[in-house]
């Protein structure tokens, strides 16, 4: 991936802000939430509840997306989520909804607790390469007028951007060099990055500072996904560089977590636990 001058000199204000954030943001203090697509068959039925296994396993953030949680009373599941101590520093929304009613998500994300609205995938009619301007534009666009409104915007990948190459690039390596990193944050999913054979080390170091959260999940020698830890991936190796990634999230997700959920989501949990720097 090439690094172009506004990255140079993103790069040089990313580890002045690491630098002064001190020991405090090196030894360890992020907490780790879980993507609630992971229990959206759970959720779905029985949110609160949900809510409430979820911090049971020690769980302390959770970042909505999917399950209809866009349809569901959020001021229920905020006092929820303050009766539990947990808190949703993030929501994912779709690209159509954020064109069609951005004052209606502001509102959902403040509502939530929010300080991030996520973009969490592009569909295929999107993924052309005058459909992916356009888009890139809607996204500085997003993150501008959020910026304004004390909330920030990030993007978050699938294997699909790191692959497809229209003219010769990728459709990643457009999204980070044609947005200013002050208003399009990345949302690093550690799974599609490997899958779409990407170095997680050699892309964190591209884009230092410039990363807002990890989607945590794990892969098995064929590919799919499991719990963190029971798969290939050098979660610790990866991590090493978290204070370079200016990572300030980590969320547990897997979205072919097996019935009955609540297992799956403890083992990761346990061995995020462990791992997280």
């Amino acid at each position: 991936m090439m690094i172009n001058r506004r990255q140079l000199l993103g790069t040089g204000a990313a580890l002045t802000t690491l630098a002064a954030a001190g020991p405090a943001f090196a030894q360890g203090t992020r907490p780790i939430g879980l993507q609630l697509y992971t229990v959206r068959e759970l959720f779905t039925p029985d949110p609160m509840g949900t809510l409430e296994k979820v911090a049971r396993i020690g769980y302390r953030e959770v970042e909505y997306g999917g399950g209809g949680y866009d349809k569901m009373d959020h001021a229920a599941l905020r006092r929820t989520m303050d009766r539990l101590g947990l808190t949703s520093p993030s929501i994912h929304v779709a690209y159509e909804t954020l064109l069609a009613d951005f004052d209606g998500v502001v509102r959902m994300a403040k509502t939530l607790g929010a300080d991030t609205v996520v973009l969490p995938y592009m569909t295929d009619p999107y993924r052309t390469l005058p459909a992916w301007t356009k888009a890139i534009a809607d996204f500085s666009r997003f993150g501008e007028a959020l910026k304004k409104l004390g909330l920030d915007f990030a993007y978050h990948n699938h294997d699909f951007e790191f692959t497809l190459k229209p003219e010769g690039r990728s459709l990643f390596d457009r999204l980070v060099t044609e947005t200013d990193p002050a208003l399009v944050k990345i949302e690093l999913d550690l799974f599609w990055t490997v899958v779409a054979g990407v170095d997680p080390k050699a892309l964190i170091r591209s884009m230092p500072g410039r990363i807002y959260a990890y989607h945590v999940k794990d892969r098995t020698t064929d590919g799919k996904m499991t719990s963190v830890g029971k798969g290939v991936i050098d979660f610790a190796d990866i991590f090493a560089l978290n204070d370079l990634a200016g990572v300030r999230h980590f969320y547990v997700e897997n979205d072919q977590s097996p019935a009955p959920y609540l297992p799956d989501i403890t083992t990761s949990f346990q061995t995020l636990s462990r791992l997280r720097a």
